[in-house]
């Protein structure tokens, strides 16, 4: 059985989201329970980063995008990644896109200190207001160049939508699309309603 390591409000929803899809049996372990779960974690991923996927052989994956192409090139009908191999390329170039722009912005938002050498309150607060600019500008990039890639209604969700519809929901990043591109916050919002993903984002964000 897989098991899924994360917490809640994490990026460990898209693969959670993504195992349903995939309709396969898992086991979620929140991190944050216990100090056991967090040692284990520790075993498989010396950053302790989350998600971590363990495989049924006991081996582990890390990194959002990394696992996400594992599950849909392992699952192909699951539809996480297009059939089509140009289109698959793109898919695999945004999910790349996401976790090496947009998420690495949030590790600065959320962890200034780690980027500072002396972290005072003023540099500090600084280094957090540009890196939600700049992932707000990233955001606007990501919308104008992959649109075309996200699911329309009488599609499954892939890999790329997934990621996005997680990973938009920090940093004040949603409230920015909604008027910088509206058109692209209908389309999360349609990832958001899908009967497969709404459960689990739910979990993850009640209320």
């Amino acid at each position: 059985m897989y098991q899924l390591y994360g917490h809640r409000n994490s990026g460990a929803a898209a693969i959670e989201a993504a195992l349903e899809l995939c309709q396969i049996a898992y086991r979620f372990i929140d991190t944050e329970a216990s100090a056991e779960a967090a040692q284990e974690l520790a075993r498989l991923n010396p950053l302790k980063q989350i998600p971590t996927l363990q495989l049924p052989d006991g081996s582990a994956l890390t990194e959002s995008a990394a696992i996400l192409i594992h599950l849909g090139l392992s699952f192909p009908k699951s539809g996480l990644l297009p059939v089509e191999v140009a289109d698959r390329d793109q898919a695999i170039r945004g999910l790349v896109y996401i976790v090496s722009n947009c998420y690495g912005a949030i590790g600065v938002i959320d962890y200034p200190e780690r980027w500072l050498v002396m972290p005072d309150e003023a540099s500090r607060q600084n280094l957090i207001a540009g890196a939600r600019e700049r992932l707000h500008w990233m955001w606007e990039v990501f919308a104008d160049q992959f649109s075309a890639e996200l699911y329309l209604d009488d599609e499954t969700p892939g890999a790329l939508d997934v990621l996005a519809a997680v990973v938009t929901r920090w940093a004040g990043t949603r409230e920015h699309l909604r008027q910088a591109r509206p058109g692209f916050y209908a389309w999360l919002q349609r990832i958001d309603r899908h009967p497969v993903l709404a459960p689990v984002f739910a979990r993850h964000w009640p209320g």
